[in-house]
């Protein structure tokens, strides 16, 4: 039997009725299985401009773009009147003001927006203990195991939207299904403020006519090579078996065959491991000059060592990221002879890694990164005696 909520006043009804009986609202999330479904990803609509526009109301109804203007700046958010305009996040602030040149621009005040973020995880903690934040404005939940006196995920869901937009004053998209995956694709189907269901029994045709551009972990470099072997949507790897995409894409090729046939065994995992850490900045001006790009790698490798060193950890290998002038982006890895959390050992890994790739190109943004994270007691043995993180970010400043 089809049931259904209402997303007004949470209650769970017979799925054949057109308007609430409890509120008489309309908003209905209708759908077979949707007694049955218990993993969520729910992401706040536009997070940074939306909890502008809470604070200002005089922005209501008006294109707003949340970034740095002037110089080399890039658009961190655009609220939905801004993409009507074509802005979109991760734009080049000039190119977003050119095709919305009316948009108010608003400096970041990230310390707010976690505070924010923080009053949203713990309405999302109301309803369950198993959350995996991706981001600041976006989360997986599993409501699968919350006892048999628990009203059904769904209904769950609705009171925390609602609650959301009562007590925080912005808006979030939600998708429900049986997996992360699936999940993930349900919350983007009905932005804003929408609340989407994949059940088990659809997903494959759901699934077969969309681009293989929608599959976690498929980037532009996979996706064209995908392409390009006429794979261009997910029912053409819905043809082939396990074993044909591994041979083609290797262990990944194990991760296509399940996500191409609305599979998924990855858990909702609240406490996952820090994987990587990492720093950028953008050049204000494009720069070719190895002198330059080191002077630049020197102040994020500060950076990052302090980040490891106030998470206790150390980085087997390090990462320079580089974005040409045409908007390449280049990554180059190195790893160390021990792991460690000293920036004057990243500053010396990542110097090889810029005169390497300085050769006459221009960068617009660098980036420096570590990985292969462990516990920094017992890495380096030299950081037991040389290291702290104010002596040494003092000592190396010019």
């Amino acid at each position: 039997m089809t049931a259904a909520v209402c997303r007004d006043c949470c209650a769970l009804l017979d799925g054949t009725r057109p308007t609430c009986d409890r509120c008489g609202g309309g908003r209905l999330v209708v759908h077979a299985e949707i007694g049955d479904l218990g993993i969520a990803h729910i992401d706040c609509d536009a997070f940074y401009a939306s909890v502008e526009k809470r604070d200002r109301p005089e922005l209501a109804g008006k294109p707003l773009i949340i970034g740095h203007a002037g110089g080399r700046g890039v658009v961190l958010t655009a609220c939905y009147v801004a993409r009507k305009f074509g802005a979109r996040s991760a734009m080049p602030m000039f190119q977003a003001l050119e095709l919305c040149p009316h948009a108010t621009v608003i400096a970041p005040d990230m310390g707010k927006y976690k505070r924010v973020s923080h009053e949203i995880r713990t309405i999302f903690a109301s309803a369950t203990s198993l959350i995996e934040p991706l981001s600041l404005d976006e989360a997986y939940l599993d409501l699968t195991q919350r006892g048999g006196g628990a009203p059904p995920a769904a209904v769950a869901l609705a009171d925390i939207a609602r609650r959301v937009e009562r007590e925080i004053g912005i808006t979030v998209s939600i998708g429900l299904s049986c997996n992360k995956f699936l999940a993930k694709l349900a919350s983007e189907l009905e932005k804003p403020r929408g609340f989407s269901v994949i059940g088990r029994g659809e997903a494959r045709a759901f699934l077969a006519p969309l681009s293989v551009r929608r599959i976690h972990g498929v980037g532009a470099v996979t996706a064209r090579r995908m392409e390009a072997g006429g794979l261009a949507t997910i029912a053409d790897l819905q043809a082939l078996s396990e074993q044909q995409l591994v041979a083609r894409f290797g262990r990944f090729g194990r991760r296509l065959a399940l996500f191409a046939n609305g599979d998924d065994d990855r858990k909702v995992t609240p406490d996952r491991p820090v994987k990587s850490i990492s720093a950028e900045t953008t050049f204000a001006r494009d720069t070719g000059s190895a002198a330059e790009l080191r002077e630049v790698a020197e102040g994020l490798c500060l950076r990052v060592a302090g980040q490891l060193d106030r998470k206790g950890l150390a980085g087997g290998s390090v990462v320079l990221k580089l974005k040409t002038s045409d908007f390449r982006i280049l990554t180059r890895a190195r790893r160390l002879a021990h792991p460690t959390r000293r920036a004057a050992l990243l500053f010396e890994s990542v110097c090889g890694l810029i005169d390497r790739e300085a050769d006459g190109r221009t960068f617009r943004l660098i980036g420096v990164g570590v990985g292969g994270l462990g516990p920094a007691v017992g890495a380096d043995p030299d950081d037991l005696f040389s290291y702290t993180g104010s002596s040494e970010a003092a000592g190396m400043q010019h």
